[in-house]
């Protein structure tokens, strides 16, 4: 199995929510596994990607062994979108394919974090939701509680929809939670019927699908 944890921006909590997940999986008693193909904003080591292997490494034997450049495949200094932080360099998709089935191999579900929202910039004509499709995962939209969330949130599924990925949703209550229940959850009820805040139930779901 894998699952891609996605966005609709940066800062929205993709890495606390892939935390949690990690945790969510051992306790169903599957061995989670974990990788970050592309981290930015490195200074020294990719902090990121430290935070999910040093999570993982509680739960999976596998991970104990391994060095956080072994998840995260490609790391830049520039706090930018991958195309721009990377320079000349390029990024090699098909090593980022090979990497995941590789890490695959040593787990039972493997979580895989993002960069940035979907329609960030890998190549020139290549973008983050482009990655989700190629690694064959479902994805997880993690969306912010502040105000104009409604907007990146129906921008974002709707582009999940359109490229077929199946997709689940969830809002990271952190900013604006007060606030969130009078300016935007009215509206996601009213649309949706049911509005994700709990991770354990979404997570639930996934792994309870058809």
């Amino acid at each position: 199995m894998r699952l891609f944890i996605t966005a609709t921006d940066t800062n929205v909590g993709k890495t606390y929510t892939t935390k949690k997940l990690i945790e969510l999986a051992a306790k169903q008693g599957l061995r989670p596994g974990v990788c970050k193909p592309i981290e930015t904003g490195v200074a020294t080591i990719p902090l990121d990607g430290k935070e999910l292997l040093q999570t993982c490494q509680r739960f999976n034997q596998f991970y104990k062994d391994i060095e956080v450049n072994d998840i995260v495949f490609y790391s830049f200094k520039l706090p930018a979108a991958p195309y721009v932080a990377k320079g000349e360099e390029k990024i090699d998709i098909g090593l980022i394919s090979e990497k995941i089935e590789e890490l695959e191999k040593s787990c039972d579900i493997l979580f895989i974090e993002g960069a940035g929202g979907l329609m960030v910039p890998i190549e020139e004509d290549y973008y983050m939701i482009d990655l989700i499709k190629e690694s064959k995962a479902q994805a997880l939209l993690v969306t912010p509680s502040q105000l104009g969330c409604i907007n990146q949130t129906l921008l974002s599924l709707e582009a999940l929809r359109n490229r077929s990925i199946t997709h689940y949703w969830y809002v990271n209550l952190f900013k604006d939670k007060e606030e969130f229940f009078t300016i935007t959850y009215p509206f996601y009820k009213k649309h949706f019927g049911q509005v994700p805040l709990e991770l354990t139930s979404v997570f639930d779901n996934y792994l309870h699908r058809d």
